[in-house]
């Protein structure tokens, strides 16, 4: 369990000896983060979900897919104190072209393709507007195990450069957010893509990419004028820790 309070930080890894819980740091651990009024969200206390009976974690040794056993629902961030929830991204499933629609129009008919085949088997959704206008938009997508996870994300949204399919707002691939504190906010078994626009436009847009197992989650923050790194990097950091 964890909360992200003036006090302390969430950027801690899975331990062996809790294998399905969230543990803490002190955010004096974390660079960049040791101050108290640095814009953080106020995210209420979270937990993993309870997994079915019988069923294991995703990155156990005994689970070859890597397979989240959870509901998808309920590995999705809340939104913080504050928020005002989007009716149309309400914490549930929602079509494909939904998370679709983050892309320009000319690259989604091969990512739809690449989906269907692919062995997507649902997408599920949340977001929210803070009182200073900031957007945040989480999709997570379930595939069939994590090979198809890996494929999906390899052929569209990692890789190089020019493998990567930019969205919305995004004029040109955008570059690394190398403020983004991996070392210390890593999970094991999963891996984090943060970028941030070098040049933004009117709106500035975040958006990272997490691997995690069988899902494959997108995290989007834009904002007229500049959206802030904080929020960003730790709504990303608590999507992680509850994917991981």
């Amino acid at each position: 369990m964890l909360r992200w309070t003036a006090a302390t930080v969430v950027f801690a890894a899975l331990g062996t000896a809790v294998a399905y819980g969230i543990t803490e740091q002190q955010r004096t651990d974390v660079p960049g983060l040791a101050t108290e009024n640095d814009g953080r969200w106020a995210y209420p206390k979270l937990a993993k979900p309870v997994l079915p009976a019988g069923a294991v974690d995703p990155f156990d040794r005994t689970n070859e897919g890597q397979v989240h056993y959870a509901d998808l629902s309920a590995l999705l961030l809340p939104p913080p104190a504050g928020a005002r929830p989007d009716k149309q991204l309400g914490g549930g499933r929602v079509p494909v072209g939904r998370f679709l629609a983050e892309f320009p129009g000319h690259q989604r008919e091969d990512l739809d393709q690449d989906l269907v085949d692919g062995g997507l088997r649902h997408v599920v959704a949340r977001g929210w507007t803070m009182a200073d206008s900031t957007s945040t938009r989480i999709y997570l997508l379930r595939f069939h195990s994590a090979v198809f996870a890996d494929e999906f994300f390899s052929a569209h949204l990692g890789g190089e450069p020019e493998a990567v399919a930019p969205l919305n707002g995004v004029d040109q691939v955008a570059p690394v957010d190398e403020s983004y504190p991996a070392t210390t906010a890593g999970v094991p078994s999963t891996d984090r893509h943060v970028y941030g626009e070098s040049e933004p436009g009117a709106v500035h847009v975040r958006h990272a990419y997490i691997t995690a197992g069988d899902t494959v989650a997108l995290i989007v923050q834009s904002r007229k004028g500049t959206s802030a790194a904080v929020p960003f990097h730790q709504t990303v950091v608590l999507q992680n820790q509850l994917l991981g």
